[in-house]
């Protein structure tokens, strides 16, 4: 179900002034964007134009990063996946080079985004778009019939997108019984890949997405619940990064996305929460076991996988080159991964693909890449800080705008955490995550809260148990 409350204020513009956000690119970066698109790839590259790849991204996307392509293989499936291929266009330690390595990521903000490339690339050139013959790193990964990967490759090539889909679309095909062919297979491999993940002991938190959307002038709150689409189709890019890590582990060069196991305390207060919350933990299951057999509709679920982002924290980037790293595995996935799958948006991407792309061909790394590898870990971490500001500061300026007429007003909120004198409280209507001071608030209960600040210029929402 989808809430929405109607919210006022008219853009993000202090925000972006705030965090010194960039409105637009340098003249020389948009001049050099402009000259790799004019001249085309550089370099041969296989004609794969005739696989009848399609993407999925969220409605009006127009930076479009991969596309797939899923068949059947004997008994088991091939995944025909294609990244956009930013080393068509980027020259490295040119200026556009230089730029993209100064933001990181792209930046979204409800009333436009800031991209990582210029838009003749990122939504344009670059993009993944249906109907657009575009440079792509195609990777083509065979699994067997229980969903295990059993072979990787990754080469430059030539692709064409047939067509463009968003995530609710695809369910109510696939709901329907009636998916596009190239993605006839992806619930079977999507539902494998699911069960090895549990299997494994990966972490994966059923949350829903708090959205800001454009509404009549203002801006709506909107929660938007995963869907088996989103889970299958993360499950290959994730089975992509897993496979470009054990490529570079196994070549002793490359940046991997890591995060420490979870310490004791972590999974004591976990079970302490279960507890408190009459969830039972059966003796011999794991967190994730238990984590992904829970209804995330039910209240007490919700506060739980709230609290269960404790094991999830850590996260770091981690680069090696001659000597393997002391950490080469990702708790949350409980195995190794590496970014490779969204190089319009995230600078790691980029490097990563080219260390598999290297390897594939047998051919040394880049001496270029391996120049950037001490770098690539700061750069991302201080982007990523950046990005977690800037999504947080605007969603706590609608949470404020949209309340900002009804202090005073009690609601119904489920108690998410509670710690202290304190806790995280969730209201469903209108979507909102705010604190509320009262003692022993019941986690994963209904309670009724009263409404004591909104301040739309300090972003500030705060309540009180009623």
């Amino acid at each position: 179900m989808v809430v929405r409350a109607e919210g006022t204020g008219v853009d993000f513009s202090r925000i972006r002034v705030e965090f010194d956000l960039p409105a637009q690119f340098p003249g020389p970066v948009l001049a050099e964007a402009e000259s790799a698109v004019s001249g085309g790839p550089t370099t041969d590259r296989h004609d794969a134009t005739d696989l009848p790849l399609v993407t999925i991204d969220p409605p009006g996307a127009k930076d479009l990063d991969q596309a797939m392509y899923v068949e059947r293989r004997g008994s088991g499936f091939r995944v025909h996946y294609a990244i956009a291929d930013l080393g068509a266009f980027v020259t490295p330690g040119g200026a556009l080079d230089t730029e993209v390595r100064r933001r990181g990521q792209t930046l979204y903000l409800p009333d436009g985004k800031v991209p990582l490339h210029p838009t003749v690339l990122s939504e344009g050139a670059a993009s993944l778009l249906p109907d657009q013959v575009c440079p792509a790193a195609l990777w083509t990964l065979d699994c067997d019939d229980s969903g295990e990967l059993t072979d990787a490759n990754v080469r430059r090539a030539l692709v064409r997108s047939v067509a463009r889909f968003d995530y609710d679309t695809v369910q109510v095909a696939v709901d329907s019984g009636t998916p596009h062919a190239s993605l006839a297979e992806l619930p079977a491999i999507g539902r494998l890949r699911r069960e090895l993940a549990i299997e494994r002991g990966a972490v994966e938190l059923q949350l829903p997405d708090q959205e800001v959307e454009p509404n009549s002038g203002g801006w709506q709150l909107t929660l938007r619940p995963r869907t088996e689409v989103d889970a299958w189709n993360a499950e290959i890019s994730l089975l992509t990064g897993m496979a470009a890590a054990k490529l570079m582990l196994d070549a002793g060069i490359g940046v991997l996305r890591t995060l420490p196991a979870a310490q004791n305390g972590a999974l004591r207060w976990l079970r302490r929460s279960a507890r408190s919350l009459g969830i039972a933990w059966p003796k011999g299951v794991d967190a994730a076991e238990l984590l992904a057999g829970l209804d995330p509709d039910q209240p007490e679920a919700l506060a739980l996988f709230m609290d269960a982002t404790r094991l999830l924290r850590g996260a770091a980037y981690t680069v090696f080159d001659g000597t393997p790293p002391e950490l080469a595995t990702h708790a949350g996935l409980a195995t190794s991964y590496a970014h490779v799958t969204a190089p319009l948006r995230r600078l790691v991407d980029r490097f990563g693909t080219e260390i598999c792309l290297a390897l594939c061909a047998g051919e040394p790394v880049p001496e270029w890449v391996r120049a950037a590898l001490p770098e690539l870990p700061t750069l991302m971490e201080g982007s990523d800080t950046l990005a977690n500001k800037v999504d947080k500061a605007c969603l706590d300026q609608v949470e404020a705008w949209v309340l900002g007429s009804r202090v005073g007003q009690e609601f119904d909120a489920i108690v998410l955490r509670a710690e202290g004198g304190s806790a995280e409280v969730f209201l469903t209507d209108p979507p909102v995550i705010a604190k509320c001071a009262g003692e022993d608030l019941p986690e994963g209960e209904t309670v009724r809260v009263r409404l004591v600040l909104a301040d739309a210029e300090a972003r500030k929402v705060s309540f009180e148990r009623a």
